[in-house]
């Protein structure tokens, strides 16, 4: 007979129904649950608070960081535990970075650190200080396009176009890395941006361009 069982047929005999006896055990359950987390609060010193485990005294201190971006130095006061992405957006207004999944599945986030593509929301911003940062607003400008976007609107490599900047962030990456020449090779290359309109007979088609261009 497991303890619970053991623990019911004691309140039958003490003239106890199943139903008080259960209501009792709920009372005295949610009682000692209170006790237990103001005593975890009381012991876990400055911070500590009866709803969870214990805050930093000072409520999490920012610290200061400069980061280059498309060529600028950015000086940054910033929570540690911002993401370059959150950075890129909030802090420095690059907001052709798009924020996609937030969990490094769907791409929409890719810039370049010293060259390298990378998932921006998975990143935090202050270990990147003395790196190089680019996003596709330093690729090229109006009038002056990147021959990776101007390939982009020749094939209409794009329909909602919120992942697209993150598509041609890996693109470019993708010309200085050692992938075959297939389409099976691009489609494998560019596997970790993902096109929810479906438009990845286009990427292709404004990858290859530029490939064989």
């Amino acid at each position: 007979m497991s303890d619970a069982s053991r623990s019911i047929a004691d309140a039958r005999r003490a003239g106890m129904s199943r139903r008080d006896f259960l209501r009792f055990v709920g009372t005295s359950g949610a009682a000692a649950a209170s006790v237990s987390s103001l005593a975890y609060a009381a012991d876990s010193g400055p911070g500590a608070s009866a709803d969870g485990p214990p805050t930093r005294p000072d409520g999490g201190s920012k610290v200061r960081t400069t980061l280059t971006i498309n060529g600028k130095p950015h000086r940054l006061e910033i929570d540690p535990r911002t993401t370059l992405l959150d950075v890129l957006r909030e802090h420095v207004g690059l907001t052709g970075t798009k924020k996609g999944c937030d969990h490094g599945q769907c791409g929409a986030c890719t810039v370049h650190v010293n060259g390298r593509r990378v998932n921006s929301c998975l990143s935090l911003a202050v270990m990147h200080e003395g790196d190089t940062i680019t996003t596709v607003e330093g690729l090229g400008k109006p009038g002056q396009l990147h021959p990776m976007q101007q390939a982009f609107v020749d094939h209409d490599g794009y329909q909602c176009g919120y992942c697209t900047s993150g598509q041609i962030m890996s693109a470019v990456a993708m010309l200085d890395e050692p992938w075959g020449r297939s389409d099976d090779d691009v489609r494998e290359a560019m596997s970790g941006n993902i096109c929810r309109c479906g438009a990845y007979k286009n990427i292709l088609g404004a990858i290859k361009q530029v490939r064989e261009g």
